[in-house]
């Protein structure tokens, strides 16, 4: 499998892909039509910050935070208020009319979206890094090891982790989301097995794939198991605040596992990719064809994938050859 430098998320009722610095969001509006929006975004990167490991990470995982708040903002526009069906498109049917436009993010849009991504990361570390770490010192009372008590902190976090997942993901909202999130990875997958894009190859892809988010945050729920584990200091608000100011170290970490396993194959890198794409069963399902046109006019936005494709086929055609060769 090629790397295709692609990627991209679920949004409300579409599918968000990126390639560089530009993105697209391409939602199913009420009225059938898939609307396109095209952004640009630099990112925090640059030419040096990518060299660098770790650093890159973070400053990658920074980036994401930022186009998944802004691509849900986009896409839940759609919906603010409801449509009349297309022209040409009977209502109940899928609209072949496809609508592109640009768009800017206002001083407006911008400051609600810090507001945004702050107050989810303050949820978020409470829940998933406050809330493990003081339900596990109950078992101080029984267990005198330290080093256990954070193993059972972690075993924690895990369990609240899946818990989370498995409790959104019986919302119908939620259920659909996780159908364009499918539809997102087959678009992907079908690309870099080296298949046209069109609706029964993506149909016939795999929903997983090694790149994904929710394998990210299973490496960083590992992880952190590992890390914390160093920690050695007899204050609980002290433990508290390593731990926060650890979490972009364990983020910069999990980028450079995830990289090297969507980027390579082998024995080791694949069997590290197996908690995630377990999870990815759980925040994946199978999208029907109109979700997966959404996905196509995605990619098709940001990526020319007929040349790629192509191209993958010569190796994979270069590489049949030399196999034969080695066996003959």
């Amino acid at each position: 499998m090629k790397y295709s430098g692609i990627g991209g998320q679920a949004v409300l009722e579409g599918v968000m892909m990126r390639n560089g610095d530009r993105t697209a969001v391409a939602v199913r509006k009420p009225n059938q039509e898939i609307a396109i929006v095209k952004k640009t975004y630099p990112g925090l990167t640059n030419e040096v910050t990518r060299r660098i490991p770790i650093l890159r990470g973070i400053l990658s995982f920074v980036d994401s935070l930022i186009t998944g708040i802004s691509t849900l903002m986009v896409s839940a526009a759609f919906f603010d208020e409801a449509e009349e069906p297309a022209e040409g498109a009977p209502e109940g049917e899928t609209g072949s009319c496809i609508v592109e436009t640009e768009q800017e993010i206002s001083a407006k849009d911008k400051r609600m979206m810090g507001i945004t991504t702050g107050i989810s990361l303050v949820i978020a570390l409470a829940i998933f890094v406050a809330a493990p770490y003081y339900l596990s010192q109950v078992l101080m009372r029984v267990i005198p090891s330290q080093t256990a008590v954070t193993f059972f902190e972690g075993l924690i976090r895990l369990a609240v982790f899946v818990g989370y997942i498995l409790l959104i993901s019986r919302m119908p909202d939620i259920q659909r989301t996780f159908m364009y999130h499918g539809a997102e990875h087959k678009c992907i997958n079908c690309i870099e097995h080296g298949l046209d894009l069109t609706v029964e190859n993506v149909t016939a892809s795999s929903k997983e794939h090694k790149r994904c988010g929710t394998s990210f945050l299973m490496f960083v729920v590992i992880i952190s198991i590992v890390v914390f584990l160093f920690i050695r200091v007899d204050s609980h608000v002290l433990r508290i605040v390593f731990r926060l100011l650890l979490v972009p170290v364990i983020a910069g970490i999990s980028y450079e596992v995830l990289r090297a396993a969507g980027r390579r194959e082998g024995p080791v890198l694949n069997l590290v990719s197996k908690p995630g794409l377990w999870m990815q069963g759980l925040t994946t399902k199978e999208p029907d064809q109109s979700m997966i046109e959404v996905g196509i006019a995605s990619v098709e936005a940001v990526f020319d994938w007929k040349p790629y494709v192509e191209e993958v086929r010569k190796e994979e055609g270069l590489r049949k050859e030399q196999n034969r060769k080695a066996l003959s």
